[in-house]
């Protein structure tokens, strides 16, 4: 089974990318040939500083490898080191309806959130479908809001392979029900366009002050409190052993226990959870051309790929 996931580099993760992604990928990386992509193309659709996209490739590729991904186990690659990746878009518009795309939901999304009405974010979708279908994936691990863009891959391929022949694999989508929602410090689910996250390889300073930044109620030191509507509680049940949670949760049914004992505890429990992941990026980091090695030599593993199925799309649609 081929697993294939691709992830934008978009800044700094925090603890929602974490959980929703790279936990994620390091745990399917076991159960199958494991292909991870940098979607620096589909990063072109926001028209971003050239010189900030480059060293956010980096920085996502220093923080994949050191939260677990095994590059014996996932060719980890740079989405534009396989230009054929924009040829298969270009073959699959040419079978993609106009209204398929127009009823894309993110693409209404990001129009109603002022984003530029470019051809590049009205065609993603079919160049997501390229990413997936040109290395002939099985599975493809997607979150809720990618879940309308895996339907139209499979619309697009289903297409394809009516028209010209049993070429395209349909892939199937893994949307796991565990997948925790990690709330941000204002309650609302953690994302960077909310202004609401916790760095996870930010600097002492920069974590602790984000955690005590969490929004809680007005109650006071000495009052009971409900960990079951409490956003530092969420968050410390995502790392804490069962008997620590029921420790906070005592301590917050007992009284006397105030919030900010409560967002220490968090911390010290963030802080050294992700202790082997920052000393592990810092060594990476600390080879100035570990990263472009990296990618480069896994670029080549993946364009092999993809242009065993390039030559036989190509010779389908009449192309040399």
């Amino acid at each position: 089974m081929r697993i294939l996931t691709g992830v934008q580099p978009s800044g700094i993760p925090h603890l929602g990318n974490y959980f929703g992604a790279m936990k994620q990928v390091c745990a399917l990386q076991d159960k199958g040939e494991s292909f991870l992509f940098i979607a620096d193309y589909h990063a072109l659709t926001t028209s971003p500083d050239p010189k900030v996209l480059r060293q956010n490739v980096v920085n996502l590729a220093l923080d994949f490898i050191a939260c677990g991904v095994d590059l014996e186990k996932t060719v980890f690659f740079r989405q534009s080191d396989v230009p054929e990746v924009c040829e298969l878009a270009w073959i699959l518009g040419n079978v993609t309806p106009v209204g398929l795309l127009e009823r894309a939901h993110s693409y209404k999304d990001k129009l109603a959130k002022g984003f530029a009405a470019n051809t590049g974010l009205f065609t993603y979708p079919v160049l997501m479908a390229a990413d997936i279908l040109l290395y002939r994936s099985d599975l493809v691990p997607v979150g809720k809001d990618q879940k309308q863009h895996l339907e139209i891959t499979r619309d697009v391929a289903i297409k394809f392979n009516n028209a010209y022949g049993d070429i395209l694999t349909i892939p199937e989508g893994y949307i796991p029900d565990e997948v925790a929602i990690v709330p941000g410090t204002d309650g609302q689910k953690m994302s960077k366009s909310y202004g609401n996250t916790i760095p996870i390889f930010g600097t002492e300073k920069e974590i602790k002050k984000a955690v005590m930044n969490i929004v809680t109620d007005c109650k006071g030191l000495e009052e009971k409190k409900d960990p079951d509507h409490c956003n530092v509680f969420a968050i410390y049940k995502l790392f804490a052993t069962p008997e620590e949670q029921s420790k906070m949760r005592e301590n917050y049914l007992g009284g006397n226990y105030g919030y900010g004992h409560a967002k220490l505890a968090l911390f010290e429990k963030l802080w050294t959870t992700f202790e082997p992941m920052r000393r592990r990026r810092a060594e990476l980091a600390a080879d100035a051309t570990f990263v472009e090695r990296t990618l480069a030599a896994n670029g080549e593993r993946a364009r092999a790929e993809a242009n065993k199925l390039m030559r036989k799309v190509r010779r389908a649609v009449g192309l040399r």
